[in-house]
């Protein structure tokens, strides 16, 4: 039967179950109105969940000293954020053994704390009429270690809530798996475009013209009177010279059209997580009962 503080057992107790978080700050009184301390931590048993234990910062009353009181003795009160324990002396807080660490709390150490409560256990059990009874309801048990249960002393471990008039009332809890994605950026592309050079070479066929003189002598020439002959001086025969020259220069053209999207692709994400639940144990000590489920 290990007990575990309640941040351990339950680590989002404090945004799940705010009103757990409240009873650790709740003041402890005991009888007489005197305050006793605070709760400083609450211990819970690991097989099943259940609060076992408050852990008690006695404050200035005994100097700072940690115990442990069982749940079932205290009465608690919500709304005057108090428990009430009936009973209990400042004499008796002082002869608890001192709380220091998880690792000290073993049967032992319980059986001392045990033995500190029972007899306000039964004196709380006792009517003023049955005062034999009483006493020997004050006879400390023996339990054994191998079969020690906490079940088996109700008036130290069931819970009391003085808010409750009709009852008790146990809340079972479960864990659940909340699956939930988040947006965030993976990455980024950047797409730009730079400036090549090369030489590029390109071929012009061009025509140019030249003149050809061809002279040749007649070989039937017919003579003729000088004086007929039509000398002319100064006559110029002419004839004009082309040649073509290559026109080379650039021009922009589209080479390549790039386009760039997205596209989106749809993959499912799994997890296995280890989750934890409450089941109800009830213990019937042979009584009839009716288990009526809403």
């Amino acid at each position: 039967m290990a007990l575990v503080k309640l941040g351990d057992f339950y680590p989002d107790y404090r945004e799940e179950h705010s009103d757990i978080d409240d009873i650790k700050n709740f003041d402890v009184y005991a009888q007489g109105d005197n305050k006793v301390g605070s709760v400083y931590d609450i211990l819970v048993d690991e097989q099943t969940g259940k609060f076992r234990y408050f852990i008690v910062d006695t404050g200035f009353w005994v100097f700072g000293k940690k115990v442990l009181l069982p749940v079932g003795l205290g009465n608690i009160d919500y709304s005057a954020r108090r428990i009430f324990v009936n009973g209990l002396s400042k004499e008796q807080v002082e002869s608890l053994p001192n709380y220091d660490t998880l690792e000290k709390v073993d049967f032992d150490y319980e059986e001392q704390v045990r033995g500190a409560y029972r007899p306000i256990a039964a004196t709380s059990a006792a009517t003023a009429t049955t005062a034999t009874a009483a006493t020997s309801d004050l006879t400390q048990p023996t339990y054994d270690r191998n079969t020690y249960n906490y079940d088996h002393e109700p008036s130290l471990y069931n819970l009391n809530d003085s808010n409750d008039s009709e009852g008790q009332t146990l809340k079972l809890y479960e864990e659940r798996l909340i699956a939930d994605k988040q947006r965030r950026k993976t990455g980024e592309v950047a797409i730009g475009k730079h400036v090549e050079t090369e030489t590029a070479r390109v071929a012009v066929p061009v025509e140019k013209e030249r003149v050809v003189i061809e002279r040749t002598t007649p070989t039937n020439a017919t003579a003729v009177n000088p004086g007929e002959a039509n000398f002319r001086e100064g006559e110029v025969a002419r004839v004009e010279l082309y040649e073509e020259t290559p026109d080379i220069r650039k021009e922009a053209v589209v080479r390549e059209e790039v386009r760039v999207k997205k596209v989106v692709e749809h993959e499912t994400a799994e997890a296995t997580e280890t989750i934890r639940r409450e089941e109800l144990d009830v213990d019937t000590q042979g009584l009839p009962i009716v288990d009526k489920q809403g």
